[in-house]
């Protein structure tokens, strides 16, 4: 009998999108022709219109919508799983479609990761062609090359958890180890808002079991693009990287480590020397060129580079910065308390 499954979808403020997800959950459900499934909407404090459109949601297995006050997408998402019956957990976030083949792939591999396995979507981000989108799906490439200059079926463990991508957007996970996981989770700030709530909790799981990644359990996010959002989504990712990789034995911690005083030098230096800090902005073409030539992207995600870069670097190196401090502050609290 194939395992039970339970959908869990934190939402905040996302009126336009929770409807056309849930319709593409629906798909990729009846596709893998599964029968023991719930779905459970987590509120996380929206606003009416999020509300009136969750109220209207149907589907044709069980729903349950539960509402907290706004406490973040990790207490969203935790509360989900807590109250979820289901053998796994399928995690899916607001604003992603699941593919609708998604799920059928994940129930036909069980007969070779067995019934309660581990998989972190293929996730293909829908920027539109959009320079703000175009320069993340650089740094994505970058971070995760290993798998997304060649995607393909693959697993891997915690030995080489920092080499391959992963996260919650897009993730099923036996209820039992990711309820743990939750359980267990440690963050290094005190407000739950900012923390990672993708590395910090996942990387407990990867130590207990394998995990799966294959372009057949895919899915499609479709982000927000404007400038001013492009702006605050890297300080965030800034912030949010420090709280998942700013750990000894991370594959990034020595980069951490190294960037606060490479940075401060760089900020005296742009202050005493102002001219030659805006000749430096003269390098970007050279960083454009870069991506052109030696990670053969297109012509457009050099442009974007090129463009975006400086406010890019600027904004997430504030958000590492903030991190420190948040982590700094959170320690002092603990201290006194």
């Amino acid at each position: 009998m194939p395992a039970s499954l339970s959908i869990v979808i934190p939402v905040f403020n996302e009126p336009s999108w929770i409807g056309r997800t849930v319709a593409d959950l629906v798909t990729a459900v009846q596709n893998a022709e599964l029968t023991d499934v719930e779905l459970l909407l987590v509120d996380d404090g929206s606003d009416a219109a999020t509300q009136a459109a969750l109220a209207e949601i149907s589907v044709p297995f069980s729903k349950r919508v539960l509402r907290q006050e706004n406490s973040g997408r990790l207490l969203a998402r935790k509360r989900g799983i807590s109250a979820a019956i289901g053998d796994l957990i399928l995690l899916v976030d607001a604003r992603v479609s699941l593919h609708e083949d998604a799920l059928r792939f994940v129930f036909e591999e069980m007969p070779r990761t067995g019934p309660l396995p581990i998989w972190t979507a293929h996730v293909e981000s829908d920027y539109g062609g959009r320079p703000y989108g175009r320069i993340w799906s650089v740094l994505e490439f970058m971070a995760w090359r290993d798998y997304l200059a060649n995607p393909r079926p693959i697993t891997y463990t915690i030995a080489d958890y920092d080499r391959f991508p992963k996260g919650t957007t897009c993730f099923i996970a036996p209820r039992s180890l990711l309820l743990e996981a939750m359980e267990g989770f440690e963050s290094l700030y005190a407000d739950l808002h900012e923390v990672n709530d993708d590395t910090a909790v996942l990387r407990p799981l990867a130590a207990k079991q394998e995990f799966n990644l294959a372009p057949g359990f895919s899915c499609t996010y479709h982000p927000r693009t404007s400038a001013r959002k492009f702006f605050l989504h890297a300080l965030h990712r800034g912030t949010v990287f420090i709280d998942g990789y700013g750990r000894p034995g991370s594959r990034f911690f020595w980069v951490i480590v190294a960037f606060y005083p490479i940075s401060a030098a760089a900020a005296m230096l742009a202050i005493r020397r102002p001219r030659l800090a805006l000749g430096s902005l003269l390098m970007t073409p050279l960083a454009g060129s870069v991506v052109r030539l030696r990670l053969r992207r297109s012509t457009a995600d050099a442009i974007a580079v090129t463009m975006l870069g400086p406010i890019w670097l600027t904004a997430y190196a504030a958000g590492m910065w903030r991190g420190a401090l948040l982590a700094v502050a959170n320690r002092l609290l603990q201290k006194r308390g």
